[in-house]
């Protein structure tokens, strides 16, 4: 038997959390799932892996596959998705997306897994994407806020949003909760919304904004909210230099694949200090905290998985919630960052898998009761 987790117990006889999310209407699973979060970060960690179920290396749209399932046994206890698709596209593609999300969201409530949902937003102002475009991109964050041009455009890409998040029921007729993450890796200038595009206050008018308007005009009640930089910061200073609040965020997270092997550069204890700064800083203010995203693309070292990521998670008494990978594309031999059977690293992450710590959607009971 891999690990049997005493879920039951642990509710039991748990200490008495002061964990609060900022939404005091959220939905009793999504209240449950705040706690249980919570109380497993103490002993455990969830891993998660962008994308999943969606597709995976090589492959695309199969029923109840995942390249972590096909390795392991099972799938990852958190699954990523994205909302890139929910704007500045046609009605009926958005539609068919919409739909497509809602699958995979419900599935993976049914199963009992954890998904979470990182934004890519198209410039609701401009071409470019969701990247910056020196030629096109318009510093737009100052224009969605309340008063700006584009205000009223926004208002309604968040209704698509809450239309969606009201759509997800599973099989028991409860609204599926999501981990919700906007406006991550602002501390960079690669996204339009990123540090050197728009000032410090801006950015807190807009998520402050964007969280009030879901909860309270939208009746959205399944979100826990993520705020997640990426890994330029070294104090606890730096990282809350555009945190808008504890009434506004109800995890605390790292984007960091710098410090993890990317190009070939280690510094393990950089990325180490960051995650404590981030656990530290959870306790402290009653927050959930996770290791939103990193991961090693191609993982052309054979034991990253115990060896770099295991080591680091478990070098300090850290309480992250969980820790998220990024996606296997399905058509790119180089681009994916969990294994697939006959990978170089697919024997050390079924230790990975083996070793207690970890979490998987299989050693998940009942975490939304």
């Amino acid at each position: 038997m891999r690990k049997f987790l005493l879920f039951t117990a642990l509710l039991l006889c748990h200490r008495q959390l002061s964990f609060a999310q900022i939404d005091t209407k959220a939905t009793k699973e999504t209240q449950a799932l705040y706690r249980n979060l919570a109380k497993l970060s103490e002993t455990n960690i969830l891993f998660g892996h962008q994308h999943a179920t969606e597709y995976g290396h090589g492959w695309s749209g199969d029923e109840e596959r995942s390249d972590v399932k096909t390795v392991t046994g099972s799938h990852p206890a958190v699954i990523g998705i994205d909302f890139s698709g929910l704007s500045e596209r046609p009605d009926d593609v958005i539609a068919k997306t919409k739909e497509a999300l809602r699958k995979n969201v419900v599935a993976t409530y049914d199963r009992g897994g954890v998904t979470t949902v990182a934004w890519h937003f198209s410039n609701p102002a401009s071409g470019g994407g969701f990247y910056w475009n020196d030629s096109v991109s318009k510093a737009s964050m100052a224009l969605i806020k309340p008063g700006g041009s584009h205000h009223e455009k926004y208002k309604q890409i968040l209704k698509t949003l809450a239309d969606f998040a009201n759509s997800v029921k599973g099989k028991d007729g409860t609204l599926a909760p999501m981990i919700f993450r906007p406006y991550h890796e602002f501390d960079g200038d690669w996204f339009w919304w990123g540090k050197g595009h728009t000032s410090r206050q801006d950015f807190i008018d807009v998520w402050r904004f964007t969280v009030s308007y879901l909860r309270d005009s939208l009746n959205v009640h399944n979100f826990i909210y993520a705020f997640s930089p990426d890994n330029k910061f070294t104090t606890e200073a730096e990282f809350l230099e555009r945190y808008p609040g504890n009434e506004w965020v109800d995890m605390v997270g790292m984007d960091n694949y710098g410090d993890f092997g990317r190009d070939g550069k280690y510094n393990l204890e950089a990325g180490l200090k960051k995650l404590k700064i981030i656990s530290d800083y959870g306790k402290k203010a009653d927050k959930l905290a996770a290791f939103t995203e990193t991961g090693l693309e191609s993982i052309p070292n054979p034991t990253w998985w115990t060896e770099t990521l295991l080591k680091t998670l478990k070098a300090e008494k850290l309480q992250l919630a969980y820790v998220l990978v990024w996606r296997n594309d399905s058509k790119s031999p180089t681009h994916f960052y969990a294994p697939f059977p006959e990978q170089v690293s697919a024997a050390d992450f079924v230790k990975f898998y083996n070793d207690p710590y970890t979490l998987f959607e299989k050693d998940l009971k009942d975490i939304y009761k």
